[in-house]
């Protein structure tokens, strides 16, 4: 049971296993199916092991995972979750039609090679129009994106621990967001087709022309800026789909809107998210974990690394204006 783990540093240091999943190998969740801790997972029942709140009215401070040395060795992945928490938060996760986990800092993926036409009708014994798929002969080359955190136990034991893990998520959110700038760069150099507007501004029937660029594939996701956000907003065409749909950006057509700070204001990208874009991840997020343990902490330092790659160019189309 929970109540029975060893905690130490050594979980975090296993070759193939996430401390998470160090801690799932030797605490399954499959045993706690149908009781009140069937909804944590093995570090939430950690929490719970030492009466570690780390949100609500009730929120403990920093120093309440130092009271042993077992309950201190939870620190680095709260660290951990609350970073990534804000990388996620990212518009990562919704434009990518796939992850795949890479054991190396270069990825060979596969290209295919479709150009026969599909309406081709062949004879009996006749050749085949081929489609192609084969290995890449230039690697991915992943990306490294890093943050070294200045801080030391003195200045933040008695901060909340929900404090700390928004200050935390700013640093995540900003990562994913640099993350993200990449992906837009891909996707702006491997697309089908770029359409200029007809106007000096983007109008309506701009983003009607847009979804007709589709044809095997479907515009159900739009990237843009804030600034051109606002100015879609504006449209018309857009008070009927607002009240439609509360909450959530979408065109009257059904297109889902989102925000894109790394895009400039001359250009929205129309994408098939289902076949757009390859997310490559060759590591987690990474940092140094014996020092956060001991509390010597001064410098917190976190990385991941990263990259993307295009799908199918005609599940991608641009629209610019001057």
């Amino acid at each position: 049971m929970y109540n029975n783990v060893r905690l130490e540093k050594g979980l975090y240091h296993l070759s193939d296993k996430s401390f998470t999943e160090a801690l799932e190998a030797l605490d399954p969740s499959s045993q706690y199916a149908d009781t009140p801790l069937a909804k944590l997972d093995a570090y939430e029942r950690q929490l719970k092991r030492f009466n570690i709140h780390i949100s609500g009215s009730d929120c403990d401070r920093v120093e309440k995972f130092f009271t042993s040395t077992e309950s201190a060795v939870l620190f680095p992945e709260f660290i951990r979750r609350a970073i990534r928490q804000g990388i996620d938060s990212s518009v990562m996760s919704e434009i990518s039609a796939v992850h795949t986990i890479c054991s190396s800092s270069q990825y060979l993926g596969c290209a295919i090679n479709d150009t026969a036409s599909h309406d081709t009708v062949t004879s009996q014994k006749g050749a085949l129009p081929i489609t192609e798929i084969t290995e890449q002969t230039n690697p991915l080359v992943l990306n490294k994106y890093a943050r070294a955190v200045h801080i030391s136990y003195e200045a933040i034991r008695k901060q909340r621990l929900d404090v700390l893990a928004v200050m935390l998520r700013s640093v995540g959110v900003k990562l994913g967001n640099a993350i993200v700038k990449a992906a837009v760069t891909v996707l702006k150099s491997n697309a089908g087709s770029s359409t200029a507007a007809a106007g000096a501004d983007f109008v309506y029937d701009d983003l009607t022309k847009l979804c007709g660029k589709f044809k095997d594939f479907n515009l159900n996701t739009i990237l843009a800026s804030p600034a051109v956000l606002a100015n879609v907003f504006t449209m018309p065409q857009m008070l009927k789909s607002s009240s439609e749909n509360p909450g959530k950006a979408m065109l009257p057509f059904g297109t889902r809107l989102l925000k894109t700070a790394q895009l400039d204001d001359k250009t929205i990208i129309g994408i098939d998210k289902d076949f757009a874009l390859e997310m490559v991840t060759g590591t987690d997020l990474i940092m140094e974990t014996d020092k956060l343990i001991d509390n010597q902490l001064t410098t917190v330092t976190v990385s991941v690394q990263t990259g993307f790659r295009p799908i199918m160019k005609d599940a991608v189309h641009i629209l610019t204006k001057a």
